[in-house]
């Protein structure tokens, strides 16, 4: 047994990992910031240590684990160089770790963890698996056949992982404060398919992906008839969606999906695609149908006569998408987004494509710009997007209120800061009018 100790433990890839080394029997802690986040839960349920940072908490023999967010003058990290302890980055040994599994990376600048989720769950119904999904949700199993991990492409961590599968979602501009330029963003995906050893899981409605070339095989998956995995015969229904499935154009089989959306049907052919690959049983794949989702995506509450929907959308096209699928599942309902930018950078560098994505919304609420670690302060303000969005207003902790004025409507929060924070403001108002 290993003594590990992880470095921002609360993180989304390091609360997961923690958790995985801990259902493997090795014994895990972890120091973070004294403020509440979503991942400590699952960690709290499992009896994993969280302490407040300091230097005792660097202990001989340790094992370290640091999120990619902290630079090496963070106090821990300098007192486990001195001590001259067994040191790694989270995508370091998240490389090495994988190298006992088969192990299926899930990538893609959109629809990452859906997908990391969505393949974790059939997987697991049938077969002992350990997986890594950026929603903060980690399992390890001793005895796993497979491995299935998220890989982010920022700053080009994947480049530490050499999986024998990558299911590749698209590629497109994001991270605009480390990537140059879309053609940069393909080189780094490029580079991954490189490094992958026995199969590439791509999405066929991507023209980027189109234009990979790899020593393995790809299968492609989408809506046209050029794809080997091609959905047909869509039909949206009461309790989802269904779809049937064409392998290099012969029928397969018909599927079920419990969500809504485009994206949704291409993340499942992307896990049918693998599970055929693999020769797995078709029943296997049908668990597609009793997927319950991961965190922070497409979560829904019923309160009164509003549904309200916490989403991790902060692109422009995962925006759109969001949207989109609530216009499916709700088509009689007004649509209502709020919204709260994540970096400066991000935001400057897609203004236009924001508001136009926004518009397909009924009514906008824009929150003030989410300043991440990367960056704390930037050129433009919320109004420089405000000023481009139909229908639109500021939302802020005080005005939270306006949102009951939407009755029998669809709230969508959407964003990668805390966003959450106005959801549970607004919660505590209509809490409030209940107790009245």
């Amino acid at each position: 047994m290993t003594n590990y100790h992880f470095i921002g433990i609360k993180g989304t890839g390091m609360s997961a990992l923690a958790q995985i080394l801990h259902d493997s029997g090795e014994k895990v802690q972890g120091s973070d910031v004294d403020k509440y986040f979503f991942t400590q839960e699952e960690l709290e349920k499992k009896g994993i240590p969280i302490f407040p940072f300091s230097i005792d908490n660097i202990q001989e023999g340790s094992t370290i684990i640091a999120g990619n967010a902290f630079s090496d003058d963070h106090i821990e990290i300098k007192k486990a160089r001195e001590l001259g302890l067994t040191f790694y980055k989270y995508h370091e040994f998240l490389g090495e770790w994988l190298k006992q599994y088969t192990s299926i990376a899930v990538t893609g600048s959109h629809g990452k963890t859906s997908t990391t989720g969505l393949l974790a769950h059939v997987l697991e119904q049938s077969y002992p698996t350990s997986f890594l999904i950026g929603d903060g949700t980690g399992r390890g199993h001793k005895d796993s056949d497979y491995f299935v991990f998220e890989a982010c492409e920022y700053k080009r961590h994947f480049l530490h992982y050499k999986p024998d599968y990558a299911i590749m979602t698209n590629i497109d501009f994001d991270h605009p404060d480390y990537f140059a330029n879309i053609d940069d963003v393909f080189e780094a995906f490029q580079s991954m398919a490189d490094q992958v050893k026995k199969g590439i899981i791509a999405c066929g409605e991507d023209e980027y992906l189109q234009h990979l070339q790899t020593k393995v095989p790809i299968i492609y998956y989408g809506f046209s008839a050029t794809n080997d995995f091609q959905a047909n015969n869509i039909q949206e229904t009461e309790n989802g969606t269904q779809f049937d499935v064409y392998v290099r154009n012969t029928y397969f089989d018909t599927f079920q999906i419990p969500m809504y959306g485009n994206h949704h049907i291409l993340n499942s052919l992307a896990v049918i695609a693998f599970c055929h690959y693999e020769e797995m049983d078709q029943k296997v794949m049908q668990a597609l149908r009793t997927f319950g989702g991961v965190k922070r995506r497409f979560s829904e509450k019923v309160i009164a006569d509003q549904v309200l929907i916490d989403d991790y959308a902060h692109h422009p096209i995962e925006v759109s998408a969001t949207i989109e699928s609530a216009r499916k599942k709700y088509p009689n309902k007004q649509i209502v987004a709020i919204f709260q930018p994540h970096t400066f950078t991000r935001t400057k560098t897609f203004l236009n494509e924001f508001a136009e994505s926004l518009n397909n919304a009924d009514h906008v609420f824009l929150c003030d710009i989410f300043s991440s670690a990367r960056e704390s302060s930037g050129e433009l303000t919320i109004q420089d997007l405000l000023d481009k969005v139909d229908n639109g207003k500021i939302l802020t902790m005080e005005n939270v209120k306006d949102l009951e004025k939407f009755e029998d409507g669809v709230l969508v929060f959407m964003g990668a800061g805390d966003i959450q924070k106005f959801q549970a403001a607004y919660e505590n108002v209509l809490s409030k009018e209940d107790c009245k």
